[in-house]
């Protein structure tokens, strides 16, 4: 099982840059065009599109690489038991946020297709397949919370992602 959320969760990193070089390719591509006088329409839109997806498709990969600002100042100068419980709280909190914004991501991209909603640009891109990508983002972050928060409050510290020379990520 562990295997298989690493997997989703190094997966969707993986995602988030292939979008960040599509706002590359994007902000490129209006660029050159628009010296060369021809219109290419909806590259800003998309490169807006492309950036919005790679910010949500991090989220998870970032919280378990552990790069998420947390504020330490308290939690270590607290001991061991008391330490626990807050980290157990914090994760609670962040899983029950981030359960809220997964499940109204996922309710705007199925309103979006009911509703036919298009873009206000010149593309006229059907809203819900950008909003795929934050709803995907989102449900992953809560699949993160809640992976941490069941290894807490089974005794066990958070499982985090190992970078690529072998060390685990710092929690600062």
């Amino acid at each position: 099982m562990r295997t298989l959320l690493n997997l989703i969760y190094r997966g969707s990193g993986a995602v988030a840059a292939l979008f960040m070089v599509g706002v590359l390719l994007m902000v490129i591509t209006g660029v050159v065009t628009r010296e060369l006088g021809i219109y290419v329409r909806g590259t800003d839109d998309y490169a807006g599109y492309c950036m919005a997806a790679a910010g949500f498709l991090a989220l998870a990969y970032t919280f378990k690489h552990g790069e998420h600002i947390r504020v330490t100042l308290l939690v270590e100068r607290l001991a061991a038991t008391p330490r626990r419980m807050l980290e157990w709280f914090a994760l609670a909190f962040g899983t029950l946020v981030s359960g809220a914004l997964a499940w109204y991501s996922v309710r705007l991209v199925l309103n979006s297709r009911q509703f036919n909603d298009i873009s206000q640009g010149v593309d006229a891109t059907p809203l819900w397949i950008p909003q795929l990508a934050m709803a995907v983002g989102t449900v992953i972050l809560l699949l993160a919370f809640i992976d941490d928060l069941l290894l807490i409050s089974l005794g066990r510290p958070p499982a985090r992602l190992v970078k690529a020379g072998g060390e685990a990520a710092r929690i600062e």
